[in-house]
Formats: C-alpha cells, structure tokens, sequence
C-alpha cells in the first residue's frame, strides 16, 4: 500500500468533501481512499454524543482525510435524532436504536469501499455503542478506544456536571435550564437511551471485541487503564497511548485544539495494521446515490458544492408551496452546521413548514469541510469565507431558488452581514449577537475568542446571586481574572458614553468609517436587516459604540430593525429566544418576491 496524495480540485487544490449518502433515516459521510492500490480495511467512526461530539466533529474529518491519503476508506454518520438525521419520537427501543445504526453504517462502508475488514473507532458513548453493535459485525480487524465511557452510571453523572458548567458558563437563566434528564448545550438524551448507557460496564463484555485494539488514555482516569486491562484479559492485542489534549479538545467548539499526537498515533495504527492486507482496486466501486432525506414537510438532501465538491451542506426544500427567499443559514465559528442545540436543523426544518427553503453549510475549515491549501489555520473573520458564501448562494441558484436571506450568530452573523454587501443576490440579512461589524485584520483573532468578557451588566446581575458567593467561598472563581474582566467591562460601558470622542481616535475611525459605510450602502439597496441582540450580550458594546447604548444612531436607516431578546444567552439556547429569531427571519424571507 503506497501513500496517495488528498483529492483536489482543479482550480485551487482545494480537497474535496467526503461524500454524503443517506441510509437508515441518517446521514453519513463516505471518504474514499484514493490511488489504485487501497487496503482492504475500511474505517468506521462511531461519534460521542452532545457537546463532545460537537467538538469532536472537525477532528474526525482530519483523521478521515489523513486514512484517505493512506489508501483507507472511512464513514461517518449521526445517529438517529441526532446531527442531520431525521427527528425520532419513539426510542422506545433504546440504545439498540443506535446499535441499528452502526451495523447499518457499516454495512455501506463495506459496499462502497470494497473493503473486508472494519476498524471502528470510537471516543465517549461511541465506545459503549460500538462495543455493542460489534456483536453483530463480521470482519472487525480493530478497535480504536478515545477516551473510553468505562460505566455508564459514571458518565451520566458527569454528563449532569458537564451541564451546569455549561449553562452556568453560558449564563443561561435558571428558569430556562433542564430541570430533569440529561440535557447539555441545548441538546435532550432520550430517557430510554439513558436507562440502557446506566447497565453498562466492561465487565459485561465476555469477549474481546477485535483481535487488535488501541486504547488512548487520559491520565487522570484510572478506569480508561482498567478497561485496557479488561481487553487484554480477554485475549485483545492492546496498544495504550496517552490521550494528550482531551481537555482541550472537547471544552469548547470554537476554542477546540485538534490533538496532533493523538492524530498521528491513531492514523500510524491503523495504517500499520491495514498495511498487511493491500488489494488492488481492479474495477470502479459503486458512488452513492443522492443523499435524500424525507420529513412530514420537507425533502433534504446533503451535498457537495464549491470547486472540487470541496464544501458541505445541505439544502432543506418544502414539501408543499414555495413562499419568499431562501435562507442561507452561515455557521457559527467551529460549530457544525446543524448548530448548537441542533439548532440549524430545527431552524431549516421549520422553515420549510412555513413553505421556505434553507441552505446550511460548514465553511472551510469547519466541521466537515475541508480547509483551502495556503490560507491560515484560524479562518474565523477571514475574508475568504465571503467565498464559501458566494459559493453557496451559486448553489441555490443554480437551483432556481434565489433571492436569498443570509443569516447567523456572533461570526456567522458577521459573515452573513458582510456577504451581503458583496453579493446583490442576497436581499436581506438577519444578523444574531453579531461581535463586529467590521473586523480589523490587524486583532488578534485566537485572542479574541479566548477571552470573550461579559457586559457589566451580566456581571452585575452575577455578583447578586447566592450561586456566585457560594462558588466564591469555595475557591472556584478566579478573583484577579474576575477583577480583569470586569475593569475591562467597566472602561467600554465608559466608552460608550464617550461615543464621540472614541470615534475620533485614529484607531477608531477605520472602524466607524467601515460600518457606517456599510450601513448605508444596505441602506441604499433597500436590503431588510435585523439585529437580535440577546440582553447583556458582549456585542452591544460595539454596537453600541456605533449607534449609542438606545440605538438613536440607528434612525437615518428605515430598513433596519433592532431587538433586545429577553432573558436570551449569546447561543439562545432558551426555547422563547429561538421562537422569537424564526419569527423574524420566517417573516424577512416570507415579504421578498421568489419571482423577482
């Protein structure tokens, strides 16, 4: 087996997108290997689920281009309910509902990859999940463990902290958290798939899952060493390796850190172990057919656009009568494009009840579109994403489904506001919690997203919470970055009312001068924008360095519309926040003419 360069296209190199296919009411990602000669082991990657798989989604997608360069084939899917498969109601069958779909995913790896052998490879609950639909597979050569799930009383417990620290984080007010269940960044575990993860242990496994397995570690869990153990005990070949940058990995999607070494150690195994067994592709193995999936009021179908295929995206039609624009629903930092909460997904699929089509799409270098050869790793704010837009609104015009409304939160919002006045086929905007409006290429941007402070007010309102003395008691605020933050609260809550002033300092005016540009020039096209702000959120500091803390700079411009969401965090997780934005771009996209 000989290594083989990433596909590309023919215009910039750009590596293409793994190929969807729709099976078992759920989408998957199919990467080929590439050359002609491949290895007869193909890979099958079985996701955490909620925030960690969010996370994790970017990284699995490297480590799928990676294999593809070595002659490996690889899937990717979403469970049932989860990701861009179709909404379930009933998981009255459990946990087996998901063991269906990892049987049913590898079943279409093998087809279309001709190979004979499977490698799964698993992190969090997908190591529970695997272990139990390996039952049921033939021809499994390997298992590669991230992070184990070692007792599914444990995780849930952990899943429960996860959650508040992430709503606490978040700011979420307590009347919109989860009373009940397993809830984390606005996504619910069905209470039948939680009752099966509680009766999981590694010592119901009576015998070894794969003949050959890697277990990578976190060194402060002793049980990820025991179910090692438990695998060589049960007559595994186990290789451990030290899981170095988990922490940093799963935190946060947009501050996540893909773990080089961790990288490396899982594409070298399960290179070396395909290494034994290379075929020769002597005929075309079958494509997928189109990737269509079918709701009470919509058709989607996930696809690939751009040059090369290299973007991934799925457009979400109406089952019934077409009204108003297409909605063209830009990401938000590293997320994937079914959002934070599922919220894409839910968004587009609500949408298309109302008669409206969506388009929504990772941009390069996010989830699972692959980055542009020559452009910096930190694609956030850059200007090449407006080509990822513009490639996007080709694809709903080659549909015949133009004119188009773009829309998204804090970068998303500030992509869709800036596509929109480079591209006169977008004819509105409906801009969330946008940070900016205009960015200075000159900030740093790692920067920006680690330290993201609250407004004074949010502080305010936490310093007279009995939550926050008692985690202060505890030692689990950290004072003097507490004290920062609010100082550096306190000076732009200053400058705000020293507008004026602050617009004549040199640094600034670039700034004033690129906004109230642009403000006009949708002003003078007669493009609708709105601006949802959830209250207390960081970006009313700029914003109101632009318009005034009451908007009052806001006037000259008829065309646009400024609303305060109540009790909202910055991912308006709350369900009243998200009913209260699907209003307001239901009713822009509903008012454009689809004829015009």
């Amino acid at each position: 087996m000989r290594q083989q360069a990433s596909p590309s296209d023919a215009l910039g190199g750009a590596p293409s997108a793994a190929r969807p296919l729709a099976f078992s009411e759920t989408i998957g990602l199919f990467m080929a290997a590439q050359g002609q000669t491949v290895a007869d082991v193909g890979v099958l990657f079985v996701s955490p689920w909620g925030l960690e798989e969010m996370c994790l989604r970017k990284f699995w997608r490297i480590i799928a281009d990676d294999l593809s360069a070595q002659g490996i084939a690889s899937l990717r899917f979403d469970y049932p309910g989860t990701g861009d498969a179709l909404d379930r109601s009933d998981f009255s069958g459990g946990l087996a509902i998901w063991d269906d779909a990892v049987v049913a995913a590898a079943n279409q790896l093998a087809a279309l990859s001709g190979c004979s052998r499977i490698v799964i490879v698993a992190q969090g609950l997908g190591t529970v999940i695997a272990l139990r639909a390996i039952r049921r597979l033939d021809g499994i050569a390997g298992l590669v463990a991230l992070a184990p799930v070692t007792s599914g009383r444990a995780y849930l417990r952990e899943m429960q902290i996860w959650a508040k620290m992430v709503e606490e984080g978040l700011g979420i007010a307590k009347e919109h958290r989860a009373a009940e269940g397993i809830v984390i960044a606005g996504l619910a575990m069905p209470e039948e798939i939680a009752a099966d993860i509680r009766k999981f242990s590694p010592a119901t496994l009576e015998e070894r899952p794969a003949p050959q397995c890697l277990v990578m570690k976190r060194p402060d869990r002793p049980g990820d060493t025991e179910f090692a153990a438990k695998l060589v005990a049960l007559g595994a070949a186990v290789t451990e390796a030290d899981y170095q940058g988990y922490d940093d990995l799963v935190s946060n999607p947009a501050t996540a850190v893909m773990p080089q070494a961790v990288r490396l150690s899982v594409v070298d195994w399960i290179t070396n172990l395909a290494s034994a067994s290379p075929q020769k592709r002597d005929k075309p193995l079958p494509a997928p057919d189109a990737a269509v999936l079918h709701g009470p009021d919509f058709r989607e179908e996930a696809l690939n656009f751009g040059e090369g295929g290299r973007l991934y995206g799925v457009l979400c039609e109406p089952l019934g009568e077409r009204k108003g624009a297409t909605v063209l629903l830009v990401g938000t930092a590293y997320d994937r494009a079914a959002g934070w909460a599922r919220s894409g997904v839910r968004l587009a699929r609500d949408l298309a009840a109302q008669g409206i089509p969506s388009l929504r799409f990772d941009t390069a270098n996010v989830a699972d579109s692959p980055p542009v050869p020559g452009l910096p790793d930190q694609v956030l704010y850059h200007e090449a994403q407006s080509n990822d837009v513009r490639a996007a609104v080709d694809v709903i015009e080659e549909r015949h489904l133009l004119p188009v409304v773009t829309s998204g939160r804090c970068s998303g919002a500030y992509l869709a506001f800036r596509s929109t006045l480079q591209d006169a086929r977008i004819q509105g905007v409906v801009a969330v919690n946008p940070f900016v409006f205009y960015w200075d290429p000159k900030r740093d941007i790692d920067e920006s997203l680690r330290f993201v402070p609250r407004t004074l007010g949010d502080y305010k309102g936490r310093l007279l919470q009995a939550e926050t003395f008692q985690r202060l008691l505890q030692g689990r605020i950290d004072i003097a970055r507490a004290a920062t933050n609010i100082g550096r609260a306190l000076g732009r809550r200053l400058a705000r009312h020293a507008m004026p002033l602050i617009h004549m300092l040199p640094q600034n005016r670039v700034m004033r001068r690129e906004v109230v540009g642009a403000f006009h020039t949708l002003s003078d096209r007669g493009v609708p924008v709105a601006l949802l702000y959830s209250e207390n959120d960081v970006g009313l500091d700029h914003f109101a360095e632009q318009f005034g803390s009451s908007a009052s700079g806001l006037r000259r411009y008829k065309n646009v519309d400024f609303t305060i969401l109540e009790g909202a965090d910055h991912n308006l997780t709350p369900e009243p926040a998200r009913l209260s934005y699907f209003d307001t771009l239901s009713a822009i996209a509903t008012a454009l003419d689809p004829q015009a």
